[in-house]
């Protein structure tokens, strides 16, 4: 009986600490993805247009408009991509359909 106690409280034991390295792992790895879009940290948004202006151009008329600018794309030909959800005023979340701009968001 001891020695069933003993491997019981083993295995119990290695389960967690299996699942405790697989959930920080993962966690870790995501953060430190890329994220679809964004400029430099400490560098200024200059661009001297409204989101409006940006609706209608080209994906990459629109990436050359907002150098300098934090931006995203939050949704291509339909489907909704990951996000962070805390709200950045100058954030521009950008809606592309079939290569162009077709909707722009603030946050």
């Amino acid at each position: 009986m001891m020695r069933f106690a003993t491997l019981v409280t083993t295995l119990a034991a290695a389960g967690i600490t299996a699942c405790t390295t697989a959930a920080s792992g993962p966690a870790q790895n995501a953060r430190d993805a890329p994220t679809a879009s964004q400029a430099q940290p400490g560098s200024s948004c200059r661009a001297p247009f409204s989101d409006d202006a940006l609706i209608g151009k080209s994906e990459q008329a629109a990436t050359a408009l907002l150098a300098g600018c934090l931006w995203r794309v939050s949704e291509r030909d339909g489907e909704a991509l990951p996000g962070t959800m805390d709200y950045r005023e100058e954030r521009r979340n950008l809606g592309i359909q079939g290569g162009k701009v077709i909707w722009v968001r603030r946050g």
